[in-house]
Order: structure tokens, then sequence, then C-alpha cells
């Protein structure tokens, strides 16, 4: 199976000593954030933080694409592929693929003619965990189309496509809601910083490692709780492989499922006080055993995401900066997010906090 190949191949690439190269990325892009916020005014509409390719091409064909497959897994009619094929939605979706192929062929075509020029990934000399360990995620798919186990620049496409389409809005809205979430309760927020001073002691400005992410624990529990909350893919689909026995009906080999995370991770027989923001409930030596598919935000199972590690890097370095340099506050009036559940979830009239610089 081509999926299971595929992924055989990617994940060396999301080892925790490969995502160590990331952190200077995450360090820079984030200073960029808290730079910019620091010369504008302190009140900003943090519903998507994607910087200054937002309008892009690119970016509105991924949030079309989104609304396109939404509007057809909801609409049985749709489903389909001969009634949709002559529907005007169905010339639009081929458009929005153009685009996107586009994009990727040039990434992939550009970043092929950067090693050829530079680097030449079959010469790098192994260490400590093989030659893999210094290939980033493009260039671990073209070493592995020269060595014949990816068959061709589509399959080289498609996981492009699927790594940035699947991370697109989805950590930021991670963090934004993270951002919320942490308004509205100041007193975690406060146990944030201090955890944050203990790394950092008094320079603030200090750039980030990779060690310092391990430690900060408690902003682990804060960002998994945010997730349970509210959850960035709401829901996702899968399709059975064999007969399933649930609840006294059988679910048919073939049938196309969708499992509501959202709604699971408010289960309140999985979670006491599912409504309430309790980061602590994370630290309970007991709660994954308990309930190893309770909490979903990256799904389970061998079809996970990937990348969750890398977004929980992400996610931390990003907020560590934020929380480093601002104090975030509820807006007065108190702003009432609006939560639709699209592709990934949001907030319809967006999330708005107040940013105070922090004495840290």
């Amino acid at each position: 199976e081509k999926w299971k190949k595929h992924r055989k191949i990617l994940t060396p690439a999301f080892h925790f000593q490969i995502l160590e190269q990331f952190v200077d990325t995450f360090q820079s892009n984030s200073n960029i954030l808290v730079e910019k916020l620091k010369k504008e005014k302190l009140q900003w509409e943090l519903q998507f933080m994607l910087k200054k390719h937002s309008d892009s091409e690119y970016v509105t064909s991924i949030k079309d694409l989104c609304k396109i497959a939404i509007g057809r897994a909801f609409n049985p009619f749709l489903q389909y592929t001969f009634p949709y094929i002559f529907t005007e939605q169905y010339g639009t979706e081929k458009k929005l693929i153009k685009i996107l192929h586009d994009f990727t062929n040039l990434l992939i075509k550009k970043r092929r003619k950067e090693i050829g020029n530079h680097i030449n990934v079959r010469n790098v000399q192994p260490d400590g965990i093989g030659l893999k360990r210094r290939l980033a995620f493009l260039d671990l798919l073209l070493e592995e189309k020269e060595k014949g186990q990816i068959s061709s620049d589509v399959d080289i496409r498609e996981e492009v496509d699927t790594f940035m389409f699947a991370g697109h809005d989805t950590t930021a809205a991670g963090i934004s809601f993270t951002l919320h979430c942490l308004a509205e309760h100041p007193e975690v927020q406060e146990a944030v910083a201090n955890e944050l001073q203990g790394i950092f002691e008094d320079n603030k400005s200090r750039s980030i490692t990779l060690k310092d992410l391990q430690e900060m624990k408690y902003m682990e529990a804060v960002i998994k709780e945010s997730l349970r909350l509210y959850t960035p893919v709401p829901f996702f689909g899968r399709k059975l492989k064999e007969d399933v026995e649930y609840d006294g009906t059988v679910l048919p080999k073939g049938l196309s499922i969708f499992l509501m995370a959202y709604g699971i991770h408010r289960d309140p027989e999985l979670f006491l006080e599912p409504e309430k923001f309790i980061p602590e409930r994370f630290f309970s030596k007991n709660a994954a055993k308990k309930f190893p598919f309770g909490f979903i935000p990256f799904s389970a199972g061998p079809r996970n995401c990937i990348g969750q590690r890398f977004a929980m890097l992400e996610m931390k370095s990003v907020l560590s900066e934020l929380l480093r340099n601002f104090e975030i506050l509820t807006t007065n009036p108190k702003h009432n997010l609006e939560i639709v559940a699209e592709a990934v979830l949001k907030s319809a009239n967006g999330i708005c906090v107040q940013l105070k610089e922090r004495e840290f």
C-alpha cells in the first residue's frame, strides 16, 4: 500500500533530532510577530496569524477548497462523482487544485535546483541516527525518489500538498484559541509566565532551544487543554477496511464514517467538567491509559498526524515568545466567540484579545 510505504519513508523526517533544526525558524518568525505587535495598537484580532501571505492566491485557494470539501461532505447528492462533475463547484475545484499544484511544483523544482547547486544530500555524512537526521521534509522526499523509493514527482507533490494543507490553518488556530484561553484565565497565564521565568530567568530575549521547549510542561498542558476545548480539526473521516460491529449494528466494509473529535473532547464520561478550562487534567498519570482515544486533536492510531510533534514545538515556541513579551488580556467589553466548525475550527467573529507589554 502506497500510504504505508510513504509513511515509513517520512517518519524519520519528524524525529526530534531533526525537528531541532526548525527551532531557529520558529524563533525568527516568532520574533517578527512580536515586533509587529509592538509597533501596532495593542488590540488585535488573532483569528489566524498567517503573516504577510494571508491574501496570496495559494492561501485563498486552500480556504476555498475547504469550503467546497465541507459542502460536499454534508450534501449526500454531491458525494457521488457522477452528478458532482456536472456542477459549477466541480469546475471551481479543478481550477483551485491547479493553483495548488502549480505552487507545489514550483517549490519542488526550486528546492531540487538548490540541492543540485549547493548540496548533494546523498553525500552528507551520516551521524548518530544516520543520514536522514540531516534531511528536511522535502529533501527527504527528493532523496527517496533518487533511490527509487518514490516513483514520481506527482507522489512528492501529493505529500507536500498534504503537509502544507494539513498544517496551514490548524497550528494558527491552535495558537489563537490558546491565547483566548489564557486571556480568559489570568491565573493560568501567570503560572505559564512563572514557568517561562524559571526557564529563561531574567533574560527574556535569549534564543530558545529545544531543551527549553521540552521543559515547558505546564505550557504543554495548557495547549492540550485548549486543543481539547477548541479542536482545530473538529472532525475527520475514515473508510472502514472491514465490517465493524458497533453498539449492536454492523457497519459494512467500505463505509465512510466521520469522527467528531470536538464532541468527544467535551464528553462528560471522558472528562470531568468538560466545559471548564483545566490544564491540570493532563498531569493525571491515568488519563491517557483510561481513555486512550478520548483525546484526539491529532487523530490516533497508525494514521495519526505525522507532524504533531512539529506542531506542538511550533505552538510552544510562538506562545512562549508572546508571553515573554506581553500579558494577554480580555477586551472590554468582553469578546464572545462564535464557533464555526468548518474544515478547521474558527470563530466567525474573530478572536480578540488585548496585549500589554510584560515586565519579565
